[in-house]
């Protein structure tokens, strides 16, 4: 093992026991951050960040917000998107507070996972900055948004992420798919996802699969491809996001790289953990469904014939 993985490693334990304890120290910070503050959670400079929220958690998604504009790179604009008309119409104090420092809040159809990015997709006319995408129920770190630039300005044709897997093939049925025209069965060449392992590599890779949950950040010329596709993804994988937009950036001809060599998990918001879609997607299946309805042969053929 080299001493980057050993020390990344040491960092990851320590990270993860000191965190349940350092988190609620951190909410209190940002409830009162979010209660005194008027300090804007946007400036000139960054990417759009953008996310979704629903049910309990629209009482509690003010404190991730706030721990993205409290970064070191604050974003160019910072939207919300709700699906409930209610709730939207007697938005709580916490998130009026934020809308009066530059948080964007707008109403849209429930799209599931899909809507923390498509709405903003589908609403512009021209893309021309980068679009990162945050979950409504972590606490980002201050350097969290910054990195995720750097890394889009470093290497701009390439979707850069803090946590991935990596794509498993079934090597027995894998030369399905090497030769032309041959419409291979995805459940056949692709392994359960349960079966994925995380990620260990800072190279990119057709194979390596973006999970949104620690933030990703999307290239423009991401973004406009996404938009000409639409919403085809209520048809094939309406409750897994990642997938969707793995398939994509494959046919879109973008390679995902994780940021650093070990995945980032960051630590959640203390009660919002909702195991209901994870459930479905990861224990019960609904993943795999998702995969064979939305991986096409051209996508494997990418995946199978890169060199291990």
């Amino acid at each position: 093992m080299d001493l980057d993985l050993l020390i990344s490693k040491i960092h990851r334990k320590l990270v993860y026991k000191l965190a349940p304890r350092l988190v609620p120290m951190q909410v209190r910070a940002l409830q009162r951050r979010n209660e005194t503050s008027s300090e804007r959670v946007i400036a000139p400079g960054g990417p759009v960040v953008s996310l979704t929220t629903y049910g309990p958690r629209i009482d509690t998604v003010h404190l991730t917000i706030e721990s993205i504009g409290r970064g070191r790179l604050k974003p160019l604009r910072l939207i919300l998107w709700l699906d409930d008309e209610r709730r939207y119409n007697d938005l709580p104090e916490s998130l009026r507070r934020l809308q009066r420092r530059g948080l964007e809040v707008y109403l849209t159809d429930n799209l599931g996972p899909h809507t923390k990015y498509y709405p903003y997709v589908a609403s512009q006319t021209k893309h021309e900055v980068p679009l990162v995408t945050a979950d409504d129920d972590i606490v980002y770190p201050r350097w969290w948004l910054r990195r995720l630039f750097e890394a889009y300005r470093a290497e701009p044709e390439q979707i850069s992420c803090y946590r991935a897997h990596e794509v498993a093939l079934d090597r027995a049925n894998a030369s399905a798919v090497t030769g032309k025209g041959i419409d291979a069965d995805p459940a056949a060449v692709i392994r359960p996802y349960r079966d994925w392992p995380p990620c260990d590599s800072r190279q990119a890779r057709w194979r390596h699969f973006a999970t949104g949950v620690s933030g990703v950040i999307y290239p423009p010329r991401f973004l406009e491809f996404m938009q000409a596709k639409g919403d085809a993804f209520r048809e094939c994988c309406p409750k897994a996001d990642d997938i969707w937009l793995h398939a994509m950036a494959l046919r879109a001809g973008l390679r995902v790289r994780q940021i650093g060599r070990l995945p980032r998990y960051f630590e959640g918001l203390p009660g919002t953990h909702d195991q209901g879609l994870v459930h479905f997607n990861s224990f019960n299946g609904g993943n795999d469904r998702q995969i064979a309805a939305t991986y096409v042969a051209s996508d494997l053929r990418k995946m199978v014939e890169e060199p291990a």
